[in-house]
């Protein structure tokens, strides 16, 4: 670290900084999502009203899927703002987007007050909430990267990474509260707009701490030793030195977006496609899963910084591999155990907890975040938009589909473990190019 050594002890301003994010990210993944679990609801608030539900369903899913497309663009606009203005403007401003544009949906007049320009003043905003989204992924990695002593940046990005899924089991939790609290008449005349509206509020919650946190040491450092004239590039320099990082950094997100998109989103409404199973137990095991997952995140990141990263990462996807077999086999041999079994698949799901920390290593100072916002945006966009569409149709006709697929993405887990394998360990994440 710039400032000291690496070896030195988290201290509680670190501590502090790595809870801001993790209470930040959650709350982030749950403005994201709650969404996702209100789509039949608000495609019927948005648009006229529609005798055929699969249209309705249709257009509930279509609006969710705008807020993946918007991603890459704000990722990339604002990541390239992170590498030269710094990273505590930026994150400022992502979180202000998020607050302001979630305020403006929860108050947003329906297709019957307005008409066409209620639905496309709510795809605006899905848009720019997107684009703040996009950003703040990436960007909560760096910042507790860049301010932990090195031997804790793996597992200060593993907590990062759990808490996006404690947002997720946050968002599930409102919606059955929502739902049980609530008629389906007063969900949609009202009750749809409170979702957004304590996600707005909670989103500027951790501003009241502003003041304590700091801008990011290696940044600090880095517009410190530059000469007075020199002009910041990220794009430029991205692409001419670090091609190889981008080809690299796209394929450990792909591992990351594509488990996140199956296990923790798609999987429940996949299985229901072809199994029956007791939906109360099945909701209930789901959830218990993500609570497994959150573990499993923060055991690859504790036991990522003690042992070569690519034998974890080979190892962990060997066993995802294994699990995610077994399970789909249980479900078609029986089903009985499926609470044990969901909580082993989310463990093992947790693999995807320690890929970030490689992420940051993989860039310099002075382009890390607009390479990361690149990474992970694109990669998130590919498999948002068209994995569920893609296995949605595929397990019609075979249910190990989504098996099949999680299978594949281990296997590019094992290559990537080997190929971080061979390599030389590389602790140093403050060069610049």
């Amino acid at each position: 670290m710039p400032s000291r050594s690496q070896y030195a002890l988290m201290s509680a301003k670190d501590r502090n900084t790595v809870l801001f994010i993790c209470f930040s990210s959650a709350v982030a993944f749950f403005d994201f999502l709650i969404y996702l679990y209100l789509a039949d609801i608000m495609a019927a608030a948005f648009f006229p009203a529609n005798i055929d539900p699969a249209v309705t369903k249709i257009q509930g899913l279509g609006l969710f899927a705008i807020g993946y497309l918007a991603r890459p663009l704000g990722g990339i606009i604002f990541g390239r703002y992170g590498d030269i203005k710094g990273r505590k403007p930026i994150l400022l401003i992502s979180i202000l987007v998020t607050a302001v544009s979630l305020l403006a949906m929860a108050c947003l007049p329906t297709y019957g007050q307005w008409g066409l320009i209620a639905p496309t003043l709510f795809i605006v905003l899905r848009l720019i909430q997107g684009m703040a989204f996009g950003l703040y992924v990436p960007l909560a990695w760096v910042f507790v990267a860049e301010h932990v002593p090195r031997q804790y940046s793996s597992v200060a990005c593993s907590y990062v990474t759990a808490s996006f899924y404690i947002g997720v089991l946050f968002s599930n939790a409102f919606f059955l509260w929502l739902t049980s609290s609530m008629t389906t008449e007063q969900l949609a005349n009202y009750g749809w707009r409170l979702p957004f509206l304590i996600a707005a509020i909670m989103s500027l919650l951790p501003l009241v701490t502003w003041r304590w946190i700091d801008e990011s040491p290696f940044f600090l450092e880095m517009k410190n030793s530059k000469p007075s004239d020199y002009v910041a590039k990220p794009f430029n320099l991205l692409f001419k030195h670090c091609k190889h990082s981008l080809f690299i950094g796209m394929v450990l997100t792909l591992i990351i977006s594509s488990v996140t998109t199956v296990v923790v989103l798609l999987l429940p409404d996949l299985i229901e496609l072809r199994f029956t199973l007791d939906s109360d137990l099945f909701g209930f095991s789901h959830s218990l899963g993500i609570v497994f997952m959150v573990l499993g995140c923060i055991f690859y990141g504790i036991i990522s910084n003690h042992q070569n990263f690519g034998k974890i990462l080979t190892v962990g996807s060997i066993l995802l591999i294994a699990q995610i077999l077994a399970f789909f086999y249980h479900l078609q041999a029986s089903g009985d155990y499926i609470l044990i079994m969901y909580a082993l698949l989310g463990f093992c799901a947790g693999i995807v907890g320690m890929i970030p920390a490689i992420l940051i290593q993989l860039f310099p100072t002075n382009v890390r975040l607009t390479g990361m916002a690149i990474c992970y945006n694109l990669a998130y966009g590919i498999v948002g938009v068209l994995v569920p569409f893609g296995l949605g149709y595929a397990t019609l006709y075979v249910s190990f589909s989504p098996a099949l697929y999680i299978t594949f993405i281990g296997f590019i887990g094992i290559i990537m473990g080997i190929y971080f394998y061979n390599l030389p360990e590389f602790k140093k994440i403050d060069h610049v190019i």
